[in-house]
């Protein structure tokens, strides 16, 4: 048996809670990411978003196509430096204003389940 919630379940999250809770945890996380100390916090709380939203569990996430090679600490961490910290603005605040629509939100978790590539080219 799944640990999955219910599609009703879900939806009814998501209309409740999960719409305005996960631009809260957005911001809180992309807040903390552009803090030395707060990064590991950070980029924990992007890897729940769609738990947050949806009450999605990990192991429904698809996983990368590439079959989930890493880049070196220290190619992330320059991409962080100089595109992850402010792509993952952008990214975030495009993928949250979809997620409050009907039509856009299969884009939106999409682009969520993604979001810790545009952070740090982190694959899960």
């Amino acid at each position: 048996m799944s640990d999955q919630r219910s599609l009703f379940v879900r939806a009814a999250w998501f209309l409740l809670v999960g719409w305005w809770a996960t631009g809260l945890w957005l911001s809180v996380a992309w807040l903390l990411n552009v803090t030395i100390v707060g990064i590991p916090l950070g980029i924990k709380m992007i890897n729940r978003v769609p738990f947050v939203l949806s009450l999605k569990r990990r192991d429904a996430i698809v996983e990368s196509s590439d079959g989930g090679t890493q880049h070196s600490l220290l190619v992330r961490a320059a991409w962080f430096l100089l595109v992850g910290w402010w792509a993952s603005g952008v990214w975030t605040g495009v993928a949250y204003a979809l997620s409050v629509t009907v039509v856009g939100l299969p884009l939106a978790i999409w682009m969520y389940n993604r979001l810790p590539w545009v952070v740090s080219l982190y694959h899960y």
